[in-house]
């Protein structure tokens, strides 16, 4: 024993000799911080707009089909084409710096993707519970105290994730390569952008086609249909009654098939046409449910039960990565010792302190005052938001699949157990979870392209920060004017809404108050999930051959042409793929995200401006 600690002292001393010559090989041979301009007013600016614009997107994306896409890739390509647009129009206007458009990624990443993952969630099962919106400043406060909490818990973790272990986070490595594309002058990096962006107008136009009811489109006869439905009998019903059968026209639904893949949207399609075809005559026929369209309220249970288990299962068998996040504290903890040069470009720890302080009393605070939940409670809250952070940063880090369903899930498990039977506890507590984490691992994300391209992290932290604001001041607006009622809320049939509130209502009023079938369903669900998990990971070669258990589970909540439109987007990638697989590597991801933005937009755009004209009569 007593020989162990000199050598133990020797390795650890050789261990920050290797860290050190390593980040000082990065800061001479990468590093361009200090040379090159970054955080300007017009990187920021343009993030902020852009960032506004994608929180919209993603809270329209998040209510129809469950996700929430990452804005970083989008926001650069669209920032390079309207800055040369720019500079055609206003000749002395110089060229946004690639470290630039990086801080420029870094505030519209914040605004588009770290503000906006509980409105739509927890707030609107609060909405389809209670049947009132949370007051619009609780929620601007909440929406940003969250976020800002978020923002700051990745403080401590960057040095440990990405300067010392390296980890990828592969959308970060993406978005780098993207901007090095772009700054290239490649004629691929060009094709990339006028894919984007021509994308990015057919959404629009397939989205005001299909959904707006202009005078315009009524007098020249441009609409086209929002829904085919299928004309098919079964076993006595009509399919067509049933939420959802037939094929709606959408460049969102196709666009986010290719980017999920065809695994998750072959098990979509499966799902749906077991439910659908299978088990939807039965509970019309034997009036389980009292008609057609009450369908998913049915099979919504077996479905939540499928993805949870999955997710908490997928979650605990990977106990290393866990144990990884929990020691890299220590690491953290103890790295005072960092080169004095690094230490005036990184974000000093004590901001992560001088933050976390008055941003944690106000979160605490606006718990107690707005949905009476504890002060023990809500500094458990936020206590538990941090560990559960850092194990979705690593996560995402590692896999580039943020686990945020999972972490809610969790703080609604835990404060079900601390706080029986109160369904606002369970879900604002799960909220503060969420918006954290989605918050600090979107941050280290973005901190990955700049670490890859030499950016000076301090800037782009503050860059990140600003971003907050933006995002907030555009989500919240946003979803009051889209979402007025209740009633619009349903109308979107929202799979992450009606998770949340399912498993709020299962934890605070008992299984034992759900139909027999629906508690069968449960068990079959719960079960499915945790066997799709292990098998996905003790035998990973069969991923090939087994159905996604989220694929699954989404599909007993969604309306049966969203999962078509998945599949077929997915099948458009593969086979693209297959047949022409260097520009389907180039362009899949700017066409279906473009087309993802353009139509997400127009519907959100159409949806507020609906909801204003019904409430001003």
């Amino acid at each position: 024993m007593t020989n162990s600690s000199p050598n133990t002292t020797q390795a650890d001393d050789n261990l920050q000799q290797e860290d050190d010559s390593q980040q000082l090989d990065w800061y001479r041979n990468v590093y361009a911080g200090d040379r090159v301009p970054q955080l300007t007013w017009r990187a920021v600016l343009m993030g902020g707009l852009l960032g506004s614009l994608m929180s919209i997107s993603n809270l329209y994306t998040s209510l129809k089909l469950g996700w929430a896409f990452g804005v970083a890739i989008t926001a650069c390509i669209l920032s390079f084409v309207i800055w040369n647009i720019v500079r055609l129009i206003f000749p002395k206007v110089t060229a946004m710096t690639i470290l630039e458009n990086n801080c420029m990624q870094s505030t519209a990443s914040a605004a588009g993707y770290s503000t906006g993952a509980t409105i739509g969630t927890a707030f609107g099962a609060y909405l389809l519970i209670t049947g009132q919106h949370i007051s619009w400043q609780i929620t601007l406060a909440w929406t940003l105290t969250t976020a800002m909490l978020g923002v700051l818990v990745a403080v401590p973790m960057k040095r440990q994730m990405i300067n010392r272990e390296q980890l990828p986070f592969p959308s970060g490595i993406a978005a780098a390569e993207t901007l090095k594309s772009l700054y290239g002058g490649t004629k691929e990096a060009v094709g990339q952008a006028y894919a984007l962006v021509s994308a990015l107008v057919v959404g629009a136009v397939i989205g005001i086609l299909s959904k707006g009811d202009f005078f315009w489109q009524k007098a020249w006869g441009l609409k086209l249909p929002e829904s085919i439905p299928f004309l098919l009998q079964n076993r006595g019903i009509q399919m067509s009654a049933l939420p959802g059968f037939g094929f709606e026209p959408s460049a969102l639904l196709i666009g986010a098939g290719m980017i999920v893949g065809l695994r998750v949207s072959v098990s979509m399609l499966l799902g749906a046409l077991i439910l659908f075809f299978g088990f939807a005559p039965w509970v019309v026929n034997e009036h389980i449910i009292t008609g057609p369209q009450k369908l998913l309220t049915w099979s919504l249970w077996t479905g939540t039960a499928c993805m949870v288990s999955s997710g908490l299962t997928a979650l605990l068998v990977q106990w290393r990565t866990i144990a990884r996040a929990v020691n890299s504290l220590k690491s953290v903890a103890n790295s005072d010792n960092e080169l004095s040069r690094l230490n005036n470009i990184e974000v000093p720890t004590k901001w992560f302190m001088l933050g976390l302080i008055p941003v944690g009393i106000a979160l605490t605070i606006l718990e107690y005052v707005a949905f009476s939940i504890s002060i023990p409670l809500g500094i458990i809250s936020i206590v538990l938001s941090f560990f559960l952070a850092l194990v979705a940063c690593r996560a995402t880090g590692e896999t580039d699949i943020t686990p945020i369903g999972a972490m809610g899930k969790i703080s609604q498990l835990a404060f079900a157990a601390l706080s029986p039977a109160n369904m606002t506890t369970n879900l604002m507590a799960a909220s503060v979870t969420a918006n954290t984490a989605i918050a600090s691992a979107d941050l280290l994300t973005d901190l990955k392209s700049g670490y890859l391209l030499g950016a000076n992290p301090r800037k782009q932290f503050i860059a990140q920060f600003i971003g907050v604001f933006f995002g907030t001041a555009s989500i919240v607006p946003a979803w009051f004017l889209m979402i007025p009622n209740k009633e619009a809320l349903d109308a979107f049939h929202p799979p992450s809404t009606y998770l949340y509130k399912a498993v709020a209502e299962a934890l605070s009023q008992g299984i034992c108050h759900l139909p027999e079938s629906a508690r069968l369903g449960i068990l079959v669900g719960g079960i499915l999930g945790i066997v799709l998990a292990l098998t996905d990971y003790y035998f990973p070669k069969l991923r090939n051959y087994t159905p996604s258990a989220m694929g699954l589970g989404l599909s007993w909540i969604l309306p049966f042409q969203n999962c078509l439109g998945f599949f077929i987007g997915a099948l458009i990638a593969a086979i693209w793929s297959k047949y022409a697989s260097k520009s389907a590597s180039a362009y899949i991801v700017p066409v279906a995200s473009g087309a993802i933005a353009g139509e997400s937009l127009a519907c959100a755009f159409i949806a507020i401006t609906n909801a204003a004209s019904v409430l001003a009569k």
